[in-house]
């Protein structure tokens, strides 16, 4: 992963984006990490359209009734929380499932 400062990112701008399309680009300011770049494509592949697009109308009542059932899941132990690679690991293979059914 590339780390550039704000400075850099700026002035270069053009290589800014240049290596935003091959890898994350890890913009710092005053020698602390503020923002990261990533290019449309990697996006795509995470949750992040989630979050930019508008929700439906209840989403927020639906979501907080997602999470309570799922903390209430774990407290009564017929659920587990996962270490964080094999979350991703179990994320991963969801969107690639998701994405591989779109293709088909």
């Amino acid at each position: 992963m590339k780390v550039m400062t704000a400075r850099d990112a700026k002035n270069h701008f053009g290589e800014f984006l240049d290596t935003s399309r091959r890898e994350p680009v890890v913009i710092t300011k005053n020698d602390r990490p503020v923002g990261i770049m990533i290019s449309i494509e990697d996006a795509a592949e995470t949750l992040l359209p989630e979050f930019l697009l508008d929700k439906e109308p209840g989403y927020d009542g639906w979501l907080f009734e997602k999470v309570s059932a799922t903390m209430r899941r774990i407290e009564t132990g017929q659920t587990q929380i996962l270490e964080q690679d094999e979350a991703m690991s179990s994320l991963r293979a969801r969107v690639n499932a998701r994405l591989a059914a779109k293709v088909a």
